[in-house]
């Protein structure tokens, strides 16, 4: 007998397929695997002829049954919608609505669904934000214990979790996996390569400032840069240095709860995230139960290195942003860069890539672009050992209140649109990278070229410091909505930025303080902090961080080029 099998015949004994028939829905399979997959996959042919069996017979007891998942509208969810399930339904018999709605409408459904015990959806792919949600409140299907037995008959011996980028972040401090990730993408600074390379222009700035024009490392390089930018005109364009958004929003709360203020130094040091005040400014004890967000409570939301962070987004955004990005919310501020009159952006979602990359104001005729990704800067209370930026998870999440049929046949559906058969080609649609196979694809080698460093940011060892929302935030959908409504008041002007951050640290304990009454997150739950003085606390190491007295420090850039080589 010949032991060394072909991968081919190796993966269909794991599948348990040689000794079953084939369907006519492999037909199906193949038709689809032709049109949109191709050389586009991390599998061989045969391999993902033999991954779709697999998925024909798992799904065999669920033909005919109709399921429901919801997602938040990016582009990576629009091509599972319009394209996989469709495909999926003729290959398995399962039919999938695949609804597309705002972030915001998802949590809303989610916490809904989480109150009242209604079925509102069969899967959710909702942020690893949650993790620390759905780890205290135990309303959704821990994924470990689920494929290890009443759904290992649904799940596939080719998932490969260790292919996966994002399950560190999935999983809680009970070493369960909570959610399985769909796509992945980091919050980078975005900025005009062409121009800050123009040797003209780097004459100029270097003339005004003292050191050289690159990406900035701290937020007085990236002050500066959006100062000497701001009214230029460049080709006939008006040119402004910065870009942001300002309204009063649901996602305004996210432009400070995804890392801004860990950006600006809040927190303490700890990856994926500070311990114990993490970038929400929230404080845990030894056991992760949350005991404060106020500074008389050991937290630091409201603190200088908080009041620092808002005070500088608001000035920037005034000063250096077209006038309309203060009335602007995530999804409309997105893709304003790819207009062609934005110099940098502190905080790009490399979601936008993908709408980037068709913009002709910013992409060059031979399809390279004008513009690169490189780390984003950090504040000036900002310390080595804390993390530099936010990375959104979205992964499919099950709830226990879903029957266990639907939920099998939804974790299918899940399984399928992030299998190594379709992750490649749905990765280049959307660039939202979640397996390791796919960032070293060949194929996006070829592109990488053409992605302005996204390829190589994903492929470098530094990923890992860019993280999502942690554990330390005890009810994500209660305390989410209260950032964009208190911060909303700084950014209109109606408070001042400590005023508004006393409000959202006071708010946000008020919730804590009826979870730890009410004792439904058991010993999970917040035990709050007897309230001392925030001098008291202050004078401890780490956060919350007394005030420093020049907020302004030395300015330091770095050569782009340089910094991509550091990667390699």
């Amino acid at each position: 007998m010949n032991h060394r099998l072909k991968t081919t015949t190796a993966l269909a004994l794991g599948l348990g397929l040689l000794s079953v028939p084939a369907f006519a829905d492999m037909e199906a399979a193949k038709a689809f695997l032709d049109a949109e997959i191709g050389d586009q996959s991390a599998l061989s042919r045969a391999d993902q002829e033999a991954e779709m069996q697999w998925f024909i017979d798992a799904a065999q007891p669920f033909a005919g049954m109709e399921i429901k998942v919801v997602s938040e509208t990016i582009t990576t969810h629009e091509y599972e919608s319009q394209v996989l399930a469709p495909a999926f339904e003729k290959i398995t018999g399962i039919k999938i609505t695949h609804d597309l709605i705002g972030e915001g409408d998802v949590v809303e459904k989610l916490q809904t669904q989480m109150q009242s015990g209604e079925n509102i959806y069969d899967a959710y792919v909702n942020d690893s934000d949650l993790i620390g949600t759905h780890w205290r409140y135990q309303q959704v299907r821990n994924l470990t214990d689920w494929m290890a037995n009443e759904g290992a008959d649904v799940t596939n011996p080719g998932l490969d979790l260790d292919d996966y980028i994002g399950t560190q972040f999935t999983t809680a401090p009970d070493g369960k996996l909570y959610q399985l990730p769909d796509q992945q993408f980091a919050n980078l600074y975005w900025f005009r390569y062409d121009w800050f390379t123009d040797p003209a222009i780097m004459a100029e700035f270097k003339e005004k400032y003292g050191y050289d024009l690159g990406v900035p490392v701290n937020w007085s390089a990236y002050e500066d840069i959006a100062e000497f930018f701001t009214g230029r005109n460049i080709d006939g364009v008006e040119v402004y240095g910065s870009m942001d958004y300002g309204k009063k929003d649901p996602s305004l709360g996210w432009r400070y709860t995804d890392a801004w203020m860990s950006m600006a130094g809040m927190g303490d040091k700890g990856e994926p995230n500070g311990l114990p005040v993490d970038e929400w400014g929230i404080r845990v004890n030894e056991n992760s139960q949350p005991v404060g967000a106020c500074m008389a409570r050991g937290g630091a939301a409201n603190s200088p290195a908080a009041v620092y962070a808002v005070e500088k987004a608001i000035d920037w955004l005034n000063k250096y942003s077209p006038p309309s990005a203060m009335g602007m919310t995530f999804s409309e501020a997105g893709p304003v860069p790819g207009q062609g009159n934005i110099a940098q952006q502190m905080f790009m979602y490399t979601t936008f890539v993908a709408p980037l990359v068709d913009s002709p104001a910013v992409m060059n005729e031979d399809g390279t672009p004008k513009w690169r990704l490189a780390p984003s800067p950090h504040g000036v209370y900002w310390e080595d050992g804390m993390k530099v930026g936010y990375q959104d998870v979205g992964s499919w999440t099950l709830m226990k209140s879903t029957p266990d049929d639907r939920a099998k046949a939804a974790w299918l559906y899940a399984q399928f649109v992030g299998s190594k058969t379709v992750d490649v080609k749905k990765s280049h649609v959307g660039l939202t990278f979640t397996r390791e196979s796919t960032i070293q694809h060949e194929s996006f080698s070829d592109r990488a070229p053409k992605l302005g460093g996204l390829v190589e940011f994903y492929r470098s060892p530094d990923r890992v410091r860019w993280s999502p929302t942690g554990t330390n935030v005890p009810d994500y959908p209660k305390l989410a909505q209260l950032w964009w409504q208190n911060i909303g008041d700084a950014m209109s002007g109606a408070k001042s930025a400590q005023d508004a951050l006393d409000s959202l640290c006071a708010d946000m304990e008020k919730v804590m303080e009826r979870l730890e009454r009410a004792g439904i997150q058991g010993d999970l739950g917040p035990v709050m902090n007897n309230e001392t003085s925030a001098e008291e606390w202050l004078a401890m190491e780490g956060a919350p961080k007394p005030a420093i007295e020049n907020e302004r420090e030395e300015p330091q850039t770095v050569s782009y080029d340089e910094l991509v080589a550091s990667w390699q």
